[in-house]
């Protein structure tokens, strides 16, 4: 057994890695290589747990917040998916009008609620003038709402079908009422895997761009990793090193989500799902890894409850927050998409030891609402 001042490691490689987090120092990919594969969890984990309170204290934060899937119908068939419907079958899914989707959020939504998160298929009838309406009814209906709309996919398939740039794109629905974009699609950007998963995707180096033009408009957004399919660990440390070479250029991600592969009712139903160890390693990594990227989220929705907690001192600082009404990890058999009260998320966040900051999507702190009714699930 090695040591280290202040950690035990049962993996001598990280001790040298060890020194270069006290240090503030990048870590490299050979490092992040090893952090990926290191038999010493518990080691890896204090080694983000340092990052993670060196940065935030003792701080989880959550927020109140709605998800709005207009469509399901899509014109890609990626085998990683259970939730789309393919566009020839388009009568067996749903796609709202703009008047149907607001009823929709009505349903959900109060003045509690801060976000409403906004992602669906690549509808071919969906262009810039229905995302245009949407939002602006969105505004009209709920003006203190921050949506959060559009992965970098659906921005780049929504200019393809509008026949525009994606910097017009932007501009006009920035004009509509656009606040941030979600971090979605971005799967793993190595060839070789988006081949098997999801090979009618816009590729990884499309994505960085189309998030590179996001970012010089001003937009912040988030940036995830699907994991646990088909990937391999140095693939997963180059994506991470993608997103950070990116970040040091616009410094326009604020989050970074690590998502669980939920194998359920996909193409791939044949892949085990992943367990915690994989679920917390991958946590981890991240933090080390993505030194210029503020935020790292344990998603509860596909982790489930307790992976999120101990994932609070695996370098998480945030937990999302109430949904309420998720589908897509739902189509794949996660169990947790149904919503949480607030009571919930922040008796977890206490139960692991940290204390419950409610937040908006741009993560200023807010007040705690006297009664927030529409997060009681």
């Amino acid at each position: 057994m090695d040591q280290h001042p202040g950690i035990r490691f049962e993996d001598a490689r990280l001790i040298p890695i060890a020194r270069k987090v006290d240090a503030g120092e990048r870590l490299s990919r050979e490092d992040g290589v090893t952090l990926a594969t290191s038999p010493d969890l518990l080691g890896v984990g204090r080694l983000a747990n340092t990052v993670r309170e060196r940065l935030h204290g003792d701080v989880t934060y959550y927020n109140i917040n709605r998800h709005l899937n207009p469509t399901n119908v899509c014109v890609a068939s990626c085998a990683l998916c259970a939730y789309a419907v393919p566009y020839a079958r388009a009568s067996e899914g749903w796609t709202y009008t703009v008047d149907e989707a607001v009823h929709v959020a009505e349903h959900d939504i109060d003045e509690s609620v801060s976000e409403l998160h906004i992602v669906g298929g690549l509808h071919p009838k969906l262009d810039v003038t229905y995302y245009e309406a949407l939002f602006a009814a969105l505004k009209q209906r709920f003006p203190w709402i921050h949506l959060k709309a559009l992965t970098m996919v659906e921005l780049d398939f929504i200019a393809s079908v509008s026949r525009i740039s994606i910097d017009e794109l932007i501009e006009r629905l920035i004009r509509a009422g656009l606040d941030s974009c979600p971090g979605g699609g971005a799967e793993i950007f190595a060839p070789r895997v988006r081949n098997i998963i999801c090979d009618h995707k816009t590729d990884g180096q499309r994505w960085l761009e189309v998030a590179r033009t996001v970012h010089r408009h001003g937009i912040k957004t988030n940036c995830t990793m699907l994991y646990g399919h088909v990937e391999r660990p140095e693939e997963r440390v180059d994506h991470l090193i993608a997103l950070r070479n990116l970040q040091d250029e616009t410094h326009g991600f604020q989050c970074f989500i690590p998502l669980s592969f939920h194998p359920a009712n996909t193409k791939l139903a044949d892949i085990p799902q992943c367990g915690g160890v994989l679920d917390l390693q991958t946590i981890a990594l991240s933090r080390l890894m993505l030194d210029n990227i503020p935020h790292i989220k344990a998603y509860w929705i596909m982790l489930g409850e307790k992976i999120a907690q101990v994932a609070q001192h695996f370098g998480a600082n945030d937990m999302d927050g109430t949904v309420i009404d998720e589908r897509v990890t739902y189509a794949a058999g996660g169990t947790a998409g149904k919503g949480m009260p607030v009571s919930r998320i922040t008796f977890l966040i206490r139960e692991a030891g940290r204390t419950p900051v409610l937040r908006d999507t741009l993560y200023r702190p807010l007040e705690r609402p006297e009664v927030p009714v529409s997060a009681a699930v």
